[in-house]
């Protein structure tokens, strides 16, 4: 009984613990809602529209109409506005693309029919939008070179401040190959939006791209080598969290990255880090060259010796060692069974096959019927000529080869010596990088109708949050009041996976038996005799108060019988004390017998 209770609590525990997931799994749908500027309109349509309906004939009594479940609660959309310093803030709700630049380049080293970036761009609502009037940059054309970009409202100077760069991304046909990336244009004399290409100066690269089953999400920034005034690319490493639902899942996602001065970054989806690390340490290759590097002149010895181990010279091949011995011998005590058929061939010629008609003797050769198993060996232990299975040789030892020992002019592996570097520097802050002045996205993609909003860059952490919670946020809540109930997303979940099924078979099934096992079954106790008293500790009744109630009913029939009979009272009292002076006598004895068969009385009498 004790393990079905312990069983069952258990059970239950396990059962809250799931329920409570499933729980938080649904309130994450419509958590983190903004407070200030998001409008829940519960608008219930009571289907009043239109005239009334005339009926024939005087109806007295109208049955009521038939309730209407409420619809979901809808978000209503409010463009955000900036609020604080910023270099711009993009959210395409004007419908129009008036700030932005196409690019009419042609890229180079590319085949003519697909180097011009013709690919088109729209502004328009989401396919499926939860938010009307919430417009977005949509990339329309698929296989084609994509290039956009606006100027900033003035440049961006890496001084004293961090900067934090946001914008949103929505995969609405899902992505096979291509990018959602864009580039922050450094600022150049020579900077010309419409002539933007691939390799048009950028200081950083940030945002996802995806092809085949390879998810990155990029932080590349250009760093300037203060020896040679060169520039070269350092790239993020890549982060530990799993990207894939960000490309796959088809709902809005919040890119962001923020650099600080002191040369730490952060790399964050929807307002969760997904990466993070320093400028100096973290970034392939890395910002400062090593120190020293090794001598290209230097050229390893001839006689230098890296091998650990040699062969061992003075050994000699011992005299009994048979090279020649084979690996495998015939089994000699193998006998043949009984029953072998050796003149039978495992193999015949089928006797049903005919020779086709366009065969070509001339050009086919003899034509011989195909083989098949020879039925006679069906049933025999084998067909053809008998030979004695192979054993493995107890004498084999195989080419003899001479021990392996320590090699004593072992001298390491070799390396060239070390000099220092003559490209070295040591530049502390990275963070410093070139100024840049405008925001594009140059891309290529094999799957169309990728949308991207509220571009916003800034120096103040607080101000991008804001932002964030006025446009993505929204954004985020109004999925969240579409989502479904836990319950029709339970079922949702079960279509796509069927197994789900019977977890929740068992989860409804088995609490059911559990409780039917507990409640409705249980062990009867079986009478315990005066000799299982003795054997154990278990508390005895009281024998001798029953036995005194047992001799006072006794008496008190024996009085009644005697009230009509003449003989004396007393004559029968002293028959009634006899009688029981005997049964407690006989009752003495057996205590006194089961005593004496007791283990504790049995350890007594020994002691």
């Amino acid at each position: 009984m004790d393990q079905r209770v312990r069983l069952f609590f258990l059970l239950a525990a396990g059962l809250l613990c799931l329920s409570l997931a499933l729980t938080v799994q649904a309130d994450e749908l419509v958590e983190d809602i903004p407070d200030d500027d998001v409008d829940v309109e519960d608008e219930l349509d009571l289907g009043l529209t239109g005239g009334e309906e005339e009926l024939e004939g005087d109806v007295e009594d109208e049955a009521p109409p038939a309730p209407k479940t409420p619809p979901s609660p809808k978000v209503t959309y409010k463009a955000p506005e900036p609020m604080g310093e910023h270099f711009i803030a993009e959210s395409f709700d004007r419908g129009t693309l008036d700030s932005w630049v196409l690019s009419s380049a042609k890229k180079d080293d590319t085949d003519e029919e697909i180097a011009k970036y013709d690919g088109k761009w729209a502004v328009e609502d989401l396919k499926d939008s939860k938010l009307p009037g919430d417009k977005g940059l949509v990339l329309k054309s698929k296989a084609k070179h994509h290039a956009i970009s606006a100027m900033l409202l003035r440049p961006f100077v890496f001084d004293t401040k961090p900067l934090i760069i946001q914008y949103e991304v929505n995969f609405q046909s899902g992505i096979d190959c291509g990018g959602a990336y864009i580039k922050l244009l450094t600022q150049t004399p020579q900077l010309n939006l419409e002539q933007f290409v691939d390799k048009t100066p950028y200081t950083i690269m940030f945002g996802p791209d995806k092809c085949g089953e390879d998810y990155k999400l990029h932080f590349i920034f250009r760093h300037k080598n203060p020896k040679t005034g060169e520039y070269e690319e350092k790239h993020a490493k890549k982060p530990d969290a799993d990207l894939k639902t960000y490309y796959t899942d088809k709902k809005t996602h919040l890119y962001t990255l923020v650099v600080n001065p002191d040369n730490t970054f952060e790399v964050l989806v929807d307002q969760t880090v997904v990466n993070s690390g320093s400028l100096l340490t973290d970034m392939t290759p890395p910002v400062n060259p090593p120190a020293e590097v090794e001598d290209p002149d230097d050229h390893k010895p001839e006689d230098w010796d890296e091998r650990p181990k040699i062969q061992d010279p003075d050994a000699v091949k011992p005299e009994d060692w048979d090279e020649d011995a084979p690996a495998q011998i015939p089994d000699e005590g193998a006998v043949k069974p009984d029953g072998w058929l050796d003149d039978e061939p495992e193999y015949i010629g089928d006797p049903d096959a005919v020779k086709p008609d366009d065969w070509d003797e001339d050009m086919d050769g003899e034509w011989e019927p195909p083989q098949v198993p020879n039925p006679a060996c069906e049933t025999a232990p084998g067909c053809g000529a008998w030979k004695r299975p192979v054993i493995d040789n107890p004498n084999y030892k195989g080419k003899w080869k001479p021990p392996m020992i320590d090699n004593p002019n072992y001298q390491g592996i070799w390396k060239p010596r070390k000099i220092p570097n003559p490209a070295y520097f040591e530049d502390l802050h990275p963070f410093r990088m070139s100024s840049f002045s405008a925001v594009g996205l140059e891309l290529w993609s094999m799957t169309s109708d990728i949308f991207f909003d509220n571009f916003f860059i800034t120096n103040d952490r607080s101000v991008a949050d804001r932002w964030a919670n006025d446009g993505w946020g929204l954004k985020k809540a109004a999925e969240g009041a579409a989502e479904p109930g836990l319950v029709a997303q339970m079922l949702n979940a079960a279509e796509e996976r069927p197994w789900l099924w019977v977890i929740y078979v068992l989860t409804v099934a088995l609490p059911l038996v559990l409780i039917v096992v507990f409640c409705c079954t249980g062990k009867k106790k079986s009478p315990v005799t005066p000799a299982e008293y003795k054997k154990t500790d278990e508390p005895q009744p009281d024998v001798k108060e029953q036995e005194e109630e047992e001799e006072e009913e006794e008496e008190e029939e024996a009085e009644k019988k005697s009230d009509g009979e003449e003989s004396p009272a007393e004559e029968e009292q002293e028959e009634a004390e006899k009688e029981g002076e005997k049964e407690a006598t006989a009752d003495e004895k057996l205590e006194d017998d089961a005593l004496r068969r007791s283990p504790r009385s049995r350890k007594a009498r020994r002691d």
